[in-house]
């Protein structure tokens, strides 16, 4: 199956039409119908200025929409913010900290503000959540002496203070070294696992694949695609890739073997491979006197796809 595009069942978030023009014409959003599916971990997808956080908060009811609708464990936003915000647990832009108090300060501060919280059991809640996000050797640290990642750890024990139906976490694991992204995406698991939605925002690629079900891809303020993860990795083509010094010839022999967009670039030439048993290729290469140093197929991957969506390129690091 190819990539979903956007549906009319509604999910635990649910966008149509939603979009946002800022004074000045500045359009950020435009006509965005996303649907989030209950259980899932989503990856919410696009470079810089593609309009992902803008939408995040017009779903959290920070910001209004110019026009559509938003839905939000099926209720409308901002309208019904009051009954739907203390279901959900959101990071986004950075934790807001106290630099002067604790970490565990700060969360006890945090639960104290939320009218639904039972007092009696707020420091046996705080207590878990610092535990959850390893920050219970730092607890008494004052936020202000805290690294990057140590801040975002906090953010994120903040909201895990309650059981969430939904967390809204975003860039989740910037800052962290690479153990602590491994925590933290196994803790992002274990919450699924448990039954919370997570819809997150990531630039990092690797990170997508290896944590979210779901995705979705924007650009320029539009939704180009969403779906499965593994879906929309799938809808990109492999590509065989000949290193050769003889690149104008290799191009010539590659059409003629049904090989598809070919492109050469210095000694190195690509093209959608041929139905045929790529050995066959390979001959037909030499037997034309092409002095091949190289013949590979390289799988299509979820950059691959990203690129052909957006025309731009994603970070990939780990």
């Amino acid at each position: 199956m190819g990539p979903v595009r956007p549906g009319a069942v509604d999910g635990v978030i649910a966008t149509r039409g939603l979009t946002k023009r800022y004074r000045g014409g500045q359009l950020a959003v435009d006509g965005l119908d996303l649907t989030v599916p209950a259980g899932s971990v989503f990856g919410f997808l696009g470079p810089n200025g593609s309009g992902k956080t803008t939408t995040i908060r017009m779903l959290m009811g920070l910001v209004e929409p110019t026009s559509g609708t938003a839905r939000v464990l099926g209720l409308p936003m901002p309208r019904a913010a009051r009954t739907v915000l203390p279901q959900v647990g959101a990071l986004i832009e950075g934790p807001a900290l106290y630099g002067h108090l604790s970490g565990r300060d700060n969360l006890l501060r945090l639960d104290a503000a939320d009218p639904t919280a039972d007092p009696r059991t707020r420091r046996a809640r705080v207590a878990a959540a610092l535990e959850r996000v390893g920050l219970a050797a730092a607890a008494g640290k004052r936020a202000k002496a805290y690294s990057l990642g140590m801040k975002q750890r906090l953010g994120l024990a903040a909201a895990l203070l309650r059981p969430r139906r939904l967390l809204v976490l975003d860039e989740p694991t910037n800052g962290l070294d690479p153990q602590g992204m491994r925590e933290i995406r196994t803790l992002i698991r274990e919450l699924a696992a448990d039954g919370t939605t997570v819809f997150l925002s990531s630039h990092l690629l690797d990170e997508i694949e290896q944590l979210c079900t779901h995705l979705a891809v924007m650009a320029r303020g539009r939704l180009l695609a969403q779906g499965a993860t593994a879906d929309l990795a799938a809808g990109a083509r492999d590509r065989l890739v000949v290193t050769t010094p003889d690149p104008v010839e290799a191009a010539r022999v590659l059409k003629e073997q049904g090989a598809a967009d070919v492109t050469a670039d210095g000694d190195r030439v690509t093209g959608e491979p041929p139905a045929r048993d790529l050995a066959e290729v390979n001959a037909a290469l030499v037997a034309a006197g092409v002095r091949v140093r190289g013949f590979t197929l390289r799988r299509a991957s979820l950059e691959d796809s990203f690129v052909a969506l957006t025309g731009e390129g994603f970070d990939v690091a780990r």
